[in-house]
């Protein structure tokens, strides 16, 4: 996928994360790859160090790896979240390793 480095893509997929009720918090820490996603706690941290292509190139690699419930994305984010996940996909397909299965249908929360 040819995204593009800028301020507003990055807030194209802060906004993602946002709309998933997931906490993206940008901060100082010692992570290996840069990020750590806490899954039941719903926070995602990004090493605040990053310049804006290495935090845009993190979050698609979050986002490419989760399941979220596609039912509380605006239309705009599910298009661009569904690219995030079918490059991913293709990506895998071509480096000759198995793709991620579809999500399930994740129940909402009340």
């Amino acid at each position: 996928m040819n995204f593009k480095v800028t301020p507003n893509n990055l807030t194209r997929l802060e906004k993602i994360f946002g709309e998933a009720k997931y906490e993206l918090r940008f901060e100082k820490g010692t992570f290996n790859s840069g990020y750590c996603v806490l899954e039941h706690k719903k926070v995602v941290v990004v090493n605040k160090f990053l310049n804006l292509e290495g935090r845009i190139n993190t979050l698609l690699d979050i986002l490419a790896s989760m399941q979220l419930d596609e039912s509380v994305l605006t239309p705009e984010s599910l298009k661009l979240y569904k690219q995030i996940v079918s490059n991913k996909a293709a990506t895998a397909a071509d480096a000759g390793e198995e793709p991620l299965p579809p999500s399930p249908e994740q129940p909402t929360e009340n």
